[in-house]
Parts: structure tokens; sequence; C-alpha cells
């Protein structure tokens, strides 16, 4: 037996499912100890492949929380996005072979740079740097799907037969010859490939070493659906290891072939049902992950999201359904509510309010999920209110953050000339501080405001400003030169008609440094 392994007692792919309602990344925990046990050796031997790095962080927790918060050698959790040349030589040869020889990949931001050139070439004058960096992070999109998909953009002009196409698709197809034509040869003369490409030619890589010689010890895949073609098939391959098992998140068995076959790609189990044909798995050979200690969620609410996920075109061959069941549906909205919340404030109130309340608990757990960034950021500030700090797993955008924010209101204090609502926010902005302490500069700042700033607007620039005061014969000549020290510079990049990117970032950084800068 291979160190660290278990002998499956069932041949064929090793398939599982941790039905919907069961905690995943618990019941994943537990299983992989019960698995291989609990003792350092065996478990630091696992190597567990997950969708984000973020899952990477819940299992961790599930791990403590399954070991009462004692230490232990965890197992090797990577992403499964994230595959790197060095991955490649944990086959298990004795003398392994070199990782494949596969060019580096052009970093996002420069990537969308090169593209921004050729868009800016190919539209001549009738866009601007803006318009062409916007474009080019929309190309870039196109080439990730195509590449992650697999799709020959270069066969775009077959779609449709010359003669039936309108004028503009011949306008969008010379625009789209950017990626076909050109950014094939910018990518040979910098020996690069895209990243999606690279990351797809790294699984493939991943996939054939493990299919050649597999590891000995244990390798686990969890939640990832093999949305993207070469993860398939590398699931695929992995569920082929002798001590490999894929451990698929909520897969319907039970749901009937009818419903099976009709569903389309915006179904939650869509991506499955392309899986398993490439496993070559039944979906009801598909094994049940053991997770002893691990409770299941409420099967009544997991049949009434069956029925209401059906699929429209499946509706001609109605779901069959006991008595017992149709009784059942009533109890799956036991302790589900409803909010209709006039106002987007109000609706934030409600959630946060829900999230206290769980709080009173002892031991209770509670999230939110949304895909709305606004309203997570609504009920985060209505946390604060109780000193309530909510982990926000999305992240906090650079742009939003403290530093970002403080940035943002620099250059557009810069970019509309010390305009009194713009100097207001960059003066009242917590890092500001100019050369003193932040409450001095907030408390000069309401002065300026009560001074100049409400009523007639003044004239641009600290010009403007000195000439305003000079009227009421007021002067607050350390603050407007502050101003002028730290903002001059900048402003005087911005008001060209054209500059170089460098000059204008270190204009920026500078500005903003000698506005963060305090008496300490």
């Amino acid at each position: 037996m291979t160190r660290g392994a278990v002998p499956d007692p069932v041949g064929g792919p090793h398939v599982y499912t941790i039905p919907a309602g069961t905690p995943f990344v618990d019941a994943l925990a537990a299983g992989i100890m019960a698995r291989v046990g609990d003792s350092p050796a065996s478990l630091a031997s696992v190597q567990v492949l997950l969708p984000t790095r973020r899952a990477a962080r819940w299992l961790t927790e599930a791990f403590l929380r399954r070991s009462g918060g004692k230490p232990l050698l965890l197992p090797t959790m990577a992403p499964l996005g994230d595959v790197d040349e060095d991955d490649l030589l944990l086959g298990g040869d004795e003398e392994p072979a070199g990782p494949p020889d596969i060019a580096p990949s052009i970093p996002p931001l420069r990537r969308q740079m090169m593209l921004a050139r050729l868009v800016a070439a190919f539209r001549g004058d009738t866009v601007t740097a803006d318009q062409a960096a916007r474009l080019a992070v929309e190309l870039g999109r196109l080439l990730d799907q195509a590449t992650t998909e697999g799709v020959d953009l270069g066969r775009l002009a077959d779609l449709v037969p010359e003669a039936e196409y309108a004028a503009h698709w011949r306008v969008t197809l010379d625009f789209l010859a950017i990626l076909t034509e050109q950014w094939p040869r910018v990518l040979a003369e910098h020996g690069a490939v895209d990243a999606a490409e690279r990351r797809n030619r790294l699984l493939d890589a991943l996939a054939a070493a493990w299919r050649a010689t597999p590891p000995e010890t244990p390798v686990i895949a969890a939640g990832s659906t093999g949305s993207i073609p070469a993860t398939a098939r590398l699931l695929g391959v992995i569920a082929g290891l002798p001590a490999g098992a894929v451990v698929l998140p909520g897969l319907d068995q039970e749901l009937d072939d009818a419903a099976w076959a009709a569903m389309g790609p915006t179904h939650p189990q869509y991506t499955m049902s392309r899986l398993l044909p490439v496993m070559n798995v039944d979906r009801r050979a598909v094994r049940s992950w053991p997770a002893p200690g691990v409770g299941c969620g409420s099967k009544s609410r997991i049949r009434l999201l069956r029925h209401a996920l059906r699929p429209p075109a499946a509706a001609s061959a109605p779901m069959p359904m006991a008595d017992a069941e149709r009784a059942g549906l009533a109890d799956a909205v036991e302790n589900l509510t409803i909010v209709d919340a006039p106002t987007p404030r109000e609706e934030a109130a409600v959630i946060a309010l829900a999230l206290r309340g769980a709080l009173e608990t002892r031991g209770k757990r509670a999230a939110l999920i949304t895909p709305d960034r606004t309203l997570a950021r609504r009920v985060a500030a209505e946390m604060r209110r109780w000193d309530v700090e909510i982990d926000d797993t999305a992240g906090v955008p650079l742009a939003r953050t403290p530093t970002g924010v403080f940035l943002r209101l620099v250059v557009r204090a810069a970019a509309e000339q010390l305009a009194p609502i713009a100097l207001l926010a960059l003066l009242k902005h917590p890092l500001a501080a100019a050369g003193g302490s932040p409450a001095a500069l907030r408390a000069r700042a309401r002065q300026l405001e009560r001074t100049v700033l409400r009523g007639t607007r003044p004239a641009p620039g600290v010009s403007g400003l000195r000439a305003a005061l000079a009227e009421k014969e007021i002067s607050f000549a350390d603050l407007l030169a502050a101003l002028e020290h730290a903002m001059q510079p900048l402003m005087a990049v911005m008001s060209r008609a054209e500059t170089d990117l460098g000059a204008l970032v270190s204009a920026h950084l500078a500005a903003a440094e000698l506005l963060a800068k305090t008496d300490q």
C-alpha cells in the first residue's frame, strides 16, 4: 500500500460528492482525516487541490475546528489555477524529468497597455488613451475566454458567409484582427504566451505527468466543477489515480433524467453534467464523501430548490413527487423570511440587524452572501456602528482602501484645480496632514470652508484661493504654501496637452507624500 493512502473498496474512478446543505469544508476535513488518519505524517502527505485561495483558508479553519484548536501538520493545499512548474516534479519518479519548457506569461497590466497601443494604432485619432485602455480590457477578457474554452479566434471570419453578414460585422472583424493577427506576433516577439494559455499548458502537463507516473501520496481535488476544460481533464486524471479522489460540491443525484438532459449553462449543475462524461462516471454511481460527525442540511429545502431550478424545457415531463415529499416542502420554507425594503439603506440596515442578532447567541455563526458589492459595503458600514468589523471574503478593492481613496482625492483635486468640494474632501481625509497633524489640518480646512469656500467659487488653483482670501483680509499662508508646494507640480503635469506616464505617476506620488507628511 502506498504511503498515506487508503485502499478504495470500489474500483473505477474515485468520484465523490458532498450533498448541498452540508458544510463543505468541514465535511471535507472530516473525510480526509477519516481517510488517512490524523497522525502528523499521514495528514501532511495529502495534497488537496481547491478552486481558490479563499477555499484553502476556509479548509485550514475547518481542520482547526476539527482538532479543537490543537496544532496540526496540515495537508498541502493549493488552488487548481496556481499550478507551477515545480508541481510537475511531484510525480514520484526516482529521477524525475525537468518541467516542460513553457514560455512565461505577460503580466495583466503590461498586456493591457500593449493592447491599448494596438487599439490606438488601429483607431487613430478617433479614440482617447482612456478609451483605448478600456477597449484593451475587453479585448483581454475575450482573449482569455477564448483561450480557456480552446476556441480559435482565427475562425471568426468563417462564422457567417461573407455575402450574408452586414457591413458592421466586417468592421468588427477588422478590429478583432488585433487579436487574430497582431497579438500573436507581439507574443512571438516577446517569447511569451497569455496567462490563460500558460495555465492550460501547465494543467495539461501536470495531468500527463500524473498519468504516466501516479503520485504515491493521496491527491484530492475538491470543490471544482471543471468549468475550465483543462481543469476538467486534470480532474479526470486525478479520479483515476490509485490514491486520488475528486469531491464534487452538491451533485444532484435525484434529479430526473429529463431535467438533467435539458438544463442549460445557467443551471448550477450544468458544469458537473459536462465534467462527469470526461471522467467516464455515471451521475448515480458517484459516492457520498464520508464525513463522520458532520450533519447535513435540510433535505426538504434541497427538494424545494430542485423543483425551483427545474429547467423549463423539462416542464412537459413532471418530476414525480410522493405525497409525503409534497407535504415536506412546507417545512422547506421554515425560518425563511422575505423583507421588502423600500431603499438600499433600509435593506442594509435590516441585514445588519439580523447579523447583529446572531452575535447575541453564543457559538452561532452568520454570513451575508450577495453578488452586490455596494450592498456588502453598506452592511459593513452599518455593522461598524456597533464596533463590529466584518471579514469581507471578497476583499477590498485597492481604490476603496484608505490609501487608495487618498490617492484618488489627490489626483481629483489636481484635475479640478482645487475646486471647493474636491479640495475639502482631500484636506479632511484622515491621511492628510500637510506637515502638521491630521486633526489640525481638518480644523484649518473647516475654517477655510467657512471663510471662502461657501458662496462664490474662487478662481482655479492656489492663486485663486489667495485672491479670495485677500478680499476678506484673512491669511492662510501656511496652508496655501503647503498646498502649492505639494500640488503645483502635479497640476502642471496634468495641464499639459501630452505628458509621459512616468512623469505623471511620479508627480502624483510626490504630491501624495507631501500632503500625507506629518509633524512626526
